[in-house]
């Protein structure tokens, strides 16, 4: 199989039927031998319905039907473990990306890049719900993982799967799987594509989201540059209430010395209380990541529980 597409697919009953006519002829145009996978996350509208009759149509469609909805990550995550392509494509199934891009994807590939990742550069989508905050986002995320992508969150990319076969993504990490897999040492790029308002249905994206994908954004981070040194990044943190703490016993020392009283002020108290406390649960949050994600690793458990595959 040359090519495997995915598509998570939560709520989506308006957009099925004229982005599946839209993809087949795109990948008319491109003669690729194919598989098109849409992983239906626990829909409550007639999607599941309207993919069983795409798949008794055309057999190159397979649905997966999860038992509930598990979120986005989750979906894409199935869709790799049961894709069969040498290169695999996520889309939205929300018709804003444009299967006619694939080949942009395809092409820009052949020079040599292990993942090509899709550029939104003329958003078609509201700009302070959506495209400020992913300015924010995504200005953070090239800061943090050091990777010159303009936009994380585009669902449009392709894949080798080699990059892809060994991959194990979490809550709301979809969004960087460019930055998991540059961090193992793939080549990475990118390419600009189209992008088109929304027809049909809403919007599932909101600040809580992307929050979410911001905190697991923050684990990314950790796990690429302190999963075999840990003691570095923890020790840090340490070193610096180490200092504060004796910074402030030098400055109410000399207080005591000159006023002959210490000053002990209630803001003071709470604010080095609320910075004590914070911190304590980032790393704890840290602690908790790795002990679930060895859990699953361990165990052999999924983050997903598919009731039936069409194929």
């Amino acid at each position: 199989m040359e090519l495997s597409i995915v598509f998570p697919v939560y709520n989506e009953e308006g957009n099925l039927v004229n982005l599946h006519k839209k993809l087949k002829d795109a990948l008319g145009e491109l003669r690729k031998e194919h598989e098109i996978i849409f992983v239906d996350d626990g829909s409550t509208d007639r999607s599941f319905e309207i993919l069983s009759k795409l798949h008794k149509k055309d057999k190159t469609v397979k649905v997966i039907k999860f038992r509930r909805n598990f979120g986005q990550t989750a979906a894409i995550l199935a869709g790799f473990q049961n894709s069969k392509g040498k290169i695999v494509v996520t889309m939205d199934a929300d018709l804003q990306n444009d299967p006619a891009d694939i080949k942009l994807l395809l092409d820009k590939m052949e020079e040599g890049y292990d993942v090509v990742s899709g550029w939104r550069y003329d958003r078609k989508d509201p700009f302070i719900t959506k495209r400020l905050p992913s300015l924010f986002s995504n200005w953070f995320a090239r800061k943090l993982v050091k990777l010159d992508i303009h936009d994380f969150g585009c669902m449009l990319k392709a894949y080798r799967r080699e990059a892809v076969k060994n991959l194990r993504i979490y809550g709301e990490m979809h969004r960087y799987i460019t930055a998991i897999i540059a961090a193992n040492g793939y080549k990475v790029s990118e390419v600009k594509v189209s992008h088109h308002k929304r027809q049909e249905g809403e919007s599932k994206y909101g600040m809580a989201r992307l929050m979410k994908g911001m905190l697991d954004l923050l684990y990314i981070k950790f796990w690429s540059s302190y999963s075999t040194r840990p003691l570095h990044f923890f020790g840090f943190f340490g070193l610096v209430q180490y200092i504060l703490s004796f910074l402030i016993f030098l400055e109410q020392l000399i207080k005591a010395l000159i006023v002959k009283q210490v000053i002990v002020g209630p803001l003071f108290l709470i604010a080095v209380f609320l910075a004590i406390i914070g911190t304590q649960f980032v790393l704890f949050g840290f602690l908790s990541e790795i002990l679930i994600r060895s859990y699953f690793s361990n165990t052999g458990e999924g983050s997903f529980i598919i009731e039936k595959i069409l194929e």
